[in-house]
């Protein structure tokens, strides 16, 4: 058999359009394929993706939410805090001077003491208020004391006992000097005309001199 009787059913066989058409297929379907694995590989890595910024995002929103939990409520605790300050100063701030000092004058009967040499200033004007301090000496037996003590820090009134000091004892009668704070509001302390306490190392302003007459 010659050669060329070898090649006329490979020229028939490529002249044929079937052969054409099974050719257009397979390189159809080759770019199918491709395009299919390149879709997979891309929606794994777009789902890669959105998980992780899903991820990010539910940190961020409980960050945030952690961030903004003190304050969920604040106006209903401002109201109830405003409350509070307004009851305080109502039934515990003194009205004015005459109420600390009676209020004073009854512990010291009732616990049976006895003071002396009492002085009373004020401190510098705060916002909302005014430190009063009450200086004295008290004598009277050990639990006559500590009954005025006990009493002036159970008291309704808001008595601050800012210090205790033993400056004698005698017959069974001891001897304290005790210093005492308070507060009244701004308006009613300058209202009250009392001296203002003196600072640490500030010296006590010594009246003026009267000039001669004629002068």
């Amino acid at each position: 058999m010659s050669d060329e009787n070898l090649t006329t059913p490979w020229r028939e066989r490529l002249s044929s359009p079937l052969t054409w058409h099974y050719l257009g297929f397979a390189i159809l379907l080759a770019v199918v394929i491709g395009l299919a694995v390149r879709l997979g590989l891309d929606w794994a890595a777009t789902n890669d993706r959105s998980a992780d910024a899903l991820a990010g995002k539910q940190v961020e929103l409980k960050a945030m939410d952690l961030a903004t939990a003190p304050m969920r409520g604040l106006d209903e605790r401002i109201a109830e805090s405003r409350s509070k300050m307004q009851e305080f100063y109502s039934t515990r701030v003194p009205a004015n001077y005459s109420s600390i000092a009676l209020r004073i004058g009854q512990l010291e009967v009732r616990s049976g003491i006895r003071l002396s040499r009492v002085q009373y200033t004020q401190g510098k004007p705060g916002s909302y208020l005014t430190e009063i301090t009450m200086e004295a000496s008290i004598s009277g037996t050990y639990p006559e004391i500590m009954r005025f003590v006990n009493s002036l820090e159970r008291d309704q009134t808001f008595f601050v006992i800012r210090g205790m000091s033993l400056t004698g004892q005698q017959s069974g009668l001891v001897n304290l000097r005790l210093r005492v704070s308070t507060w009244l509001r701004p308006a009613d302390a300058e209202a009250s005309g009392l001296p203002h306490t003196l600072e640490p190392g500030e010296a006590t302003p010594e009246p003026p001199v009267a000039g001669k007459e004629g002068e």
